[in-house]
């Protein structure tokens, strides 16, 4: 491989990590200076799940966006763009777990059962979790190709989750997440089509030549 492709990968990676760091860096700042809103509860909370869908999404953009932009090399970044997403899914978690419920698991199991936004969002949680697990290279090999794709199909799951979550929770401007939620249903309408357009057509059977 030339090490000129090896080096824009390595940069790559930098940038992305750079720009996956970023909204902790500016979270970690505005909570240095004091600046967390009122409810810096709340605003944590939202912070980190608005990231965490976002890049849910990403994640999922990845495969048709290396096939409509005839970038194969993309591929390399989809594992640590859903790992970033895992990571921001588990702030989001831990906000909710540590600094709202202070780890009352009755209160916690209670919201989870009653109230359906909880629901969606600890589903996605959960969902996430194998997939951050298996994400290696060695867990792979184990696994084999098939099953490792069967187990990481969960991404449709969490993702779907994750709109119902936010959709759910917000009270009355569903825009945003009507747009993850679009987004989210594009990527998988490309995934039933792709398999589709990439099939060869059958050609067409020759005619019995027959003599004059």
């Amino acid at each position: 491989m030339p090490k000129t492709f090896l080096g824009r990968i390595r940069w790559g990676k930098v940038l992305l990590w750079m720009a996956c760091l970023s909204p902790l860096s500016w979270l970690a700042w505005r909570a240095w200076n004091e600046n967390l809103t009122p409810n810096p509860i709340e605003y944590i909370t939202h912070f980190t799940g608005d990231w965490t869908i976002r890049l849910v999404v990403a994640t999922l953009a990845v495969s048709p966006l290396r096939k409509l932009l005839n970038l194969p090399s993309l591929i390399r970044y989809r594992r640590p763009v859903g790992l970033f997403a895992f990571f921001y899914g588990t702030l989001h978690a831990l906000t909710y777990f540590w600094l709202d419920k202070f780890f009352d698991w009755n209160a916690i199991v209670k919201d989870v059962y009653k109230r359906p936004f909880i629901t969606a969002g600890f589903t996605a949680f959960v969902c996430m979790l194998p997939l951050a697990l298996t994400s290696t290279a060695g867990w792979i090999r184990r696994l084999g190709g098939k099953r490792w794709q069967r187990l990481h199909r969960l991404i449709y799951v969490t993702a779907t989750a994750a709109v119902a979550h936010y959709y759910w929770l917000v009270k009355s401007d569903h825009r945003l997440p009507i747009m993850y939620g679009t987004l989210v249903a594009v990527e998988f309408a490309w995934r039933l089509i792709a398999p589709r357009l990439r099939r060869p057509s059958a050609p067409a059977p020759k005619k019995a030549f027959t003599a004059a």
